[in-house]
């Protein structure tokens, strides 16, 4: 049995992510079990069925430690999965204190240094000594972009080749190019230009809706953003001050977005920073074209510095606003998008956990 340790399973990249692992998993005959700092989240009602769910009720982190301890020496699971800081240094540690004797893979999805940074400097060098001292407690240290692995060595002060880069497990061989058209999206006049993502700060959705606003009207677009967030109230005042309503949609999160990648023309990501860029891989898999900011530190990786999709200056409203004109007026090779959105499908990075956890 493999025990997967996650604050809890909002619907973030992350937590997606181990949930369609476990699947991926279950279907091989691997039992996994959810330990889960606060088990609440949309996606507890979609863990494979097969799939425990442990409740740590931990509404401080600094309670997660001695809890973990007690659940390691209760449980013995073969294996602990443990996604994003602080979890991975406590975890690691807890193992120890346990006196647990499988095997113990961390993996960080953001960097670290850049997430962190506004912290100020005393927080960053507490970072830095509690990795240090922990991370060589696990016997996998994961980065799920190589960006991230150079960053984390880099805060850390260990070695680079301390770290394995697994990437994101994005492409989950599910596209449905019949899907029924979402009813917002319906009667929309022109080209649909779609971004996925929770509404937060970074996501820079305030960023596109400023570009889009510098779009033709004679392109008669639509924007859609497909999430949910704190930035809602704010990005609703800039859509009604810009006069875009009807224009910029704000339909909230949908647990398959399946559906609306299949009725867009074009994939924008406008983050001032990312781990991975899961959503990246899911519209290239439905061959949808793609414009992102060239944010540390995943989206250059996946589009392979440009050759499968355009990369414009973060926080750049013209470059973002012409590198989705330009986008719209060219003929995607979406053959070749869907290739490359195979380089990261679940089955494939599945065993590579595996091989990881049990070489």
């Amino acid at each position: 049995m493999i025990s997967i340790i996650l604050p809890d399973l909002r619907p973030g990249g992350a937590e997606r992510l181990h949930v369609n692992l476990a699947d991926e998993w279950a279907h091989a005959g691997v039992s996994t079990e959810f330990v889960l700092q606060n088990a609440t989240g949309e996606l507890l009602g979609h863990l494979p069925a097969s799939a425990k769910v442990v409740d740590l009720k931990s509404a401080r982190i600094r309670s997660v430690l001695w809890r973990l301890v007690e659940y390691l020496k209760e449980s013995k699971p073969n294996a602990i999965i443990v996604a994003m800081w602080p979890l991975t240094i406590l975890a690691p540690f807890a193992a120890r204190l346990a006196g647990y004797k499988g095997r113990v893979l961390i993996s960080e999805h953001s960097p670290l240094s850049i997430a962190y940074g506004r912290y100020g400097r005393l927080h960053r060098l507490m970072m830095r000594a509690s990795q240090r001292m922990c991370y060589p407690l696990a016997d996998v240290r994961v980065a799920v972009s190589c960006g991230i692995a150079d960053d984390l060595a880099t805060l850390s002060g260990l070695p680079r080749e301390q770290f394995t880069v697994i990437h994101n497990p994005a492409a989950l061989g599910k596209v449905n190019v019949n899907a029924a058209c979402p009813e917002q999206l319906s009667g929309c006049p022109g080209p649909i230009i779609l971004t996925v993502g929770t509404l937060k700060p970074v996501k820079r959705h305030d960023l596109l809706i400023e570009a889009f606003s510098r779009l033709p009207a004679s392109l008669s677009a639509t924007l859609c953003i497909l999430g949910e967030g704190q930035m809602r109230e704010q990005l609703e005042r800039q859509i009604d001050g810009l006069g875009l309503h009807g224009r910029v949609l704000l339909p909230g999160f949908s647990l398959d977005p399946g559906p609306w990648y299949a009725h867009s023309d074009l994939f924008v990501l406008s983050s001032d920073y990312e781990g991975f860029g899961n959503v990246i891989v899911e519209a290239m898999e439905y061959g949808l074209p793609v414009v992102s900011t060239d944010c540390p530190v995943g989206p250059t990786e996946i589009l392979e510095q440009g050759r499968y999709g355009r990369l414009v200056s973060p926080a750049n409203v013209e470059a973002l606003a012409s590198g989705m004109l330009a986008s719209l007026r060219e003929e995607p090779d979406r053959d070749a998008l869907k290739r490359r959105a195979r380089d990261f499908s679940l089955d494939v990075i599945a065993q590579q956990y595996l091989d990881v956890m049990f070489r």
